[in-house]
């Protein structure tokens, strides 16, 4: 099978947002509930948007969790931030051949963008679907069509490449084939569990499955924007 459009999760996916994203639950929840939470008990949590993932831990207090967590999140963010190996290449070889590229997020748009600014990597995408473009979120398709639609894209020509089972169920219940990735930290058994279409260990397979395209772009210039 050959996909015209490529829908990426970022964090855990594109992005090596992990140790940050651990960080900063264990900040957060340290200060509230002191040695009460370890790093195996948030990992099952990510990829759900923040403010479900903190009525888990403290449904008295999940805004206030919420807040705090954003505010080390920010202070954080560049230092621990890092890119997956082949991220750029790959999204850029992808863009030049004229495919549709989107980001489905369940994080708020103001990291989402800090993080692909911060590697170059926003102009290369036509949709950023995030937490405030959509009611329902991840497993829920609506991200999914949403970012569809938004490219004028086909569902039987997308595929969706993401970390988690929230990625792969809602890549499915949109009816979009789904792609795990191998190279974060859940496991590969819970993500097969989902019947994934394919299983990622390099990012840079991506290639072998895009289809020829006649529509080839050129890199993007100093002006910020993009021939055709």
């Amino acid at each position: 099978m050959k996909y015209n459009t490529f829908l990426f999760d970022l964090d855990g996916t594109l992005l090596d947002t992990n140790e940050l994203i651990l960080q900063s639950f264990l900040y957060t929840l340290n200060r509230f509930y002191p040695g009460k939470y370890t790093r195996e008990e948030i990992l099952p949590v990510m990829g759900k948007p923040l403010l479900e993932q903190m009525r888990l831990f403290g449904p008295e207090r999940a805004e206030e969790l919420v807040r705090v967590y954003r505010e080390y999140n920010l202070a954080m963010h560049d230092a621990l931030i890092r890119e997956f190996p082949h991220v750029s290449q790959t999204v850029k070889e992808l863009f030049l051949r004229g495919a549709k590229l989107g980001v489905v997020t369940s994080k708020q748009r103001l990291t989402t963008l800090m993080g692909l600014r911060y590697f170059g990597l926003e102009n290369y995408f036509s949709a950023i679907i995030t937490m405030e473009d959509v009611k329902a979120h991840k497993p829920h398709p609506e991200p999914v069509l949403t970012a569809l639609e938004r490219l004028k894209a086909e569902k039987e020509e997308a595929l969706m490449i993401g970390d988690s089972t929230f990625d792969l169920d809602a890549a499915h219940a949109a009816g979009v084939d789904a792609a795990a990735v191998a190279w974060s930290l859940k496991p590969l058994e819970l993500l097969r569990s989902c019947n994934p279409e394919y299983i990622l260990h390099d990012i840079r397979e991506l290639l072998h499955l895009a289809t020829p395209l006649m529509n080839q772009r050129v890199a993007w210039g100093d002006s910020g924007t993009a021939g055709v």
